[in-house]
């Protein structure tokens, strides 16, 4: 323990009261279903903006992003690139389009019960299998921001890290048990801004003692000149066009992400999403910058090679700062994971709830009762990813890659698609679904050559090749889907 350790606990507690306090505040509005899963659709443009993006950068855009370029230098701007091109192609088209599409097909809360009206699907194998795959991949997504919470419990304060885990868990599951997606957006919103502070002091202070831009190149520089060039890895070699796509295609997940569609599903009206997409998008861009930015300061400053790079945001929070100050940044990193995993938490417990229950039994939960599912549901998933995230040795960034991977190639394409082509069936829909979850899995286990490319990119494609080779070989959809989908897009096209 060193002496900054009770100033920086200090600040943590008053953060993690914030949090529980609009946890409790939330709990008293929840009423229906609809509100524990999407808040009912109340949500103005600001908060689902700034909701969604905290949602989607977990532990890893203060952690395994910064790590990735304290190690390998600017070519980590080739993620950056990939997912800001990725979160304004989300944006702009999906997010209208889904809130419209979602509402009409009977207030459709979650992805497997959206696809399975849209489609009109004869039996439960497109939502069975969407269900699975989503609770697949959101344990390892749920497990990587736990695996962050252990690391910033012993780094910080030295705890052991099975209760670090244990710790940061317990604090998760208590708001999101209670609050639901309220709590979980009203927090997403605080917990961005906490996000946002961080990622800007950072640098700015690190430029500052170093003493300009220049500076920092040539620190970067010194000790290896391939860490300032974009077109080389940090051995000065040429990168590939395997390992530019793989690094551009993280972009590509964004439109099969339950927990960042949520938002789009949950804002108030279709005419707020323009000012929604405005905020998000520059947010993101933003954010990425900083992130990458801290890494290459690290470079700079951290005289000592970090043992494990990841820790670059929180050695050099504690090098920077009075200790009161860094207690604020370093509970960021508790902010982005929290904010991530909670909406994971959710989105997963929606699914048990709201799809795999009533397939399992038979019969569908009263309102009341799909609450208590939704709840019991948090519980359960976030004991099975606490015990996946017990394994100290795991990277957070390549949990991560795995679980955005597949959730993107499973469903990102069968979303995307399904709200523009009217020819795609129900099949089809199957089809991809399966192709691009299973390629994630398989591609994952395999070594050398285009195997070294990102499995999300061959999965994505692979889905998206299965989805219209299937609809397009087997019968057109029914009239009545065909319908809906026109109304729909008119109602879209009139908003």
């Amino acid at each position: 323990m060193t002496e900054f350790n009770l100033p920086i606990a200090l600040t943590f507690i008053c953060y993690l009261i914030v949090v529980l306090v609009i946890g409790l505040v939330a709990w008293s509005k929840t009423r229906t279903a609809s509100d524990y899963f999407l808040g009912g659709r109340k949500l103005s443009s600001g908060v689902a903006a700034l909701s969604a993006g905290a949602s989607d950068m977990s532990g890893w855009v203060l952690l395994g992003l910064p790590g990735y370029a304290y190690l390998a230098g600017i070519e980590a701007g080739w993620i950056a690139l990939g997912l800001c091109v990725g979160v304004s192609l989300n944006w702009l088209l999906m997010a209208k389009r889904l809130r419209v599409f979602s509402f009409y097909l009977e207030d459709a809360v979650t992805l497997p019960c959206y696809l399975h009206r849209r489609f009109q699907c004869p039996g439960p194998w497109l939502k069975l299998l969407s269900s699975v795959f989503i609770l697949l991949f959101f344990l390892f997504y749920v497990s990587s921001g736990l695996i962050g919470a252990g690391k910033l419990f012993v780094a910080v304060f030295d705890f052991d890290y099975d209760f670090s885990v244990l710790l940061g868990a317990g604090i998760i599951i208590f708001y999101t048990l209670f609050g639901g997606f309220l709590a979980v957006s009203w927090t997403d919103v605080f917990q961005a801004l906490l996000m946002t502070l961080a990622l800007l002091l950072v640098p700015v202070i690190a430029l500052t003692v170093l003493g300009g831009y220049t500076v920092l190149v040539a620190k970067v520089e010194g000790p290896n000149p391939a860490l300032m060039s974009f077109f080389t890895d940090r051995q000065g070699q040429p990168l590939s066009g395997l390992m530019i796509a793989s690094l551009l295609g993280w972009g590509l997940a964004y439109f099969g992400q339950p927990h960042i569609l949520a938002r789009f599903k949950a804002v108030h009206s279709p005419h707020q999403l323009k000012t929604a997409a405005a905020i998000g998008i520059s947010w993101s861009v933003m954010v990425y910058c900083t992130s990458i930015a801290v890494g290459l300061t690290g470079i700079a400053l951290i005289e000592s090679p970090l043992v494990d790079s990841e820790h670059v945001f929180m050695v050099l929070v504690q090098m920077l700062f009075h200790p009161l100050l860094a207690g604020f940044l370093l509970a960021a990193i508790l902010a982005a994971i929290m904010s991530t995993v909670d909406s994971q938490l959710l989105a997963s417990s929606s699914t048990l709830a709201e799809d795999l229950y009533p397939l399992v039994t038979g019969h569908s939960l009263s309102e009341g009762g799909r609450i208590t599912a939704g709840r019991w549901s948090v519980a359960v998933i976030a004991g099975i990813a606490t015990t996946v995230a017990m394994e100290q040795n795991s990277k957070v960034l390549e949990v991560v890659a795995y679980a955005w991977g597949g959730l993107g190639a499973a469903l990102g394409p069968v979303m995307l698609l399904s709200l523009y082509w009217r020819r795609m069936n129900w099949q089809g829909a199957l089809a991809g679904v399966l192709i691009g979850g299973m390629t994630v899995v398989i591609w994952k286990q395999l070594t050398g050559g285009w195997y070294d490319l990102y499995e999300l990119v061959p999965g994505f494609f692979f889905s998206i090749a299965a989805i219209v080779v299937v609809s397009l070989s087997t019968a057109p959809p029914t009239l009545a889907v065909v319908k809906n989908f026109d109304w729909v897009v008119a109602s879209v096209r009139a908003q």
